[in-house]
């Protein structure tokens, strides 16, 4: 009974923030649905934004209720276009592929990408052999350890600055990193926190070093190029969803544990 009256409290701000639809300025229209629909790049290669529903193989998952709410808002269709890596996300940028899309702030995206503040904020863990000498994140950067990322991920763009003496060796996706790890027999994975747990689980000898190497900002953004009436609808838009509730209640709705509500954006 308590976990029912929980769960319904939470989807009440959901709701309340689907009750409302701001009039949209025309010029933000324009540059965040050029053509008429909100095409939305959702990574696949992140579980704790976006999955497949089991039942129906439909996307699902928080960056997939967000852009229904924006398309919701903007008065037009939604087209998800999906990914299975976030550094193929960022390769469709220069394709036109999307509209807006859901990936970590980096420093090097943000030459192209135009980001809102984070909505939510992930943990980025190592992955080591049970056996392992490496005991914290300190023993990481040493010549000689190589350490497994997904090409193009936030911690690969991370760590490819971090790093000096370690040698990074890209997976294609965030998902096949530990496979990678283990056939090649490196020293270390790197990836998000609750993705290095449940390979941990997954593959027998395998643990968690005890503390974070980075944290992982998660936001919205839109190709610069297109002008700053998008972008500022965009950030105002994130903005209205951390404060209403609407995020909290999509991270409750799909489950999602270990990932913190961002705080809303410094002025």
């Amino acid at each position: 009974m308590k976990r029912g009256w929980i769960g319904a409290l939470a989807v009440v701000p959901f709701l309340a923030a689907c009750a409302s639809s701001p009039m949209t300025p025309p010029q933000a229209l324009a540059e965040l649905a050029p053509n008429g629909k909100l095409r939305a790049a959702i990574n696949f290669g992140n579980p704790i934004l976006a999955v497949r529903d089991p039942a129906t193989r439909e996307p699902a998952g928080i960056s997939v209720d967000l852009a229904r709410e924006l398309a919701r808002r903007l008065g037009v269709p939604l087209e998800i276009v999906t990914y299975d890596a976030a550094g193929k996300v960022v390769e469709g940028l220069a394709e036109n592929a999307w509209d807006v899309a859901f990936l970590a702030i980096d420093p090097a995206r943000a030459v192209d990408i135009a980001y809102s503040a984070p909505y939510v904020v992930i943990e980025g863990f190592y992955l080591v052999a049970q056996d392992s000498p490496i005991r914290s994140n300190a023993d990481i950067d040493r010549a000689g350890v190589r350490v497994a990322v997904g090409k193009g991920s936030a911690y690969d763009l991370f760590l490819s600055r971090e790093l000096k003496a370690a040698t990074i060796v890209r997976a294609p996706t965030s998902q096949a990193v530990t496979d990678t790890f283990v056939r090649e027999r490196l020293d270390a994975a790197a990836g998000v926190r609750q993705q290095m747990e449940s390979d941990a689980r997954r593959v027998p000898g395998l643990r968690l070093l005890d503390a974070r190497f980075m944290v992982i900002n998660q936001a919205m953004g839109t190709p610069r190029a297109r002008g700053d009436a998008g972008a500022r609808y965009l950030r105002e838009f994130v903005e209205a969803m951390k404060a209403s509730g609407f995020v909290a209640a999509a991270l409750a709705r799909h489950r999602v544990d270990g990932v913190g509500l961002a705080p809303p954006e410094a002025r």
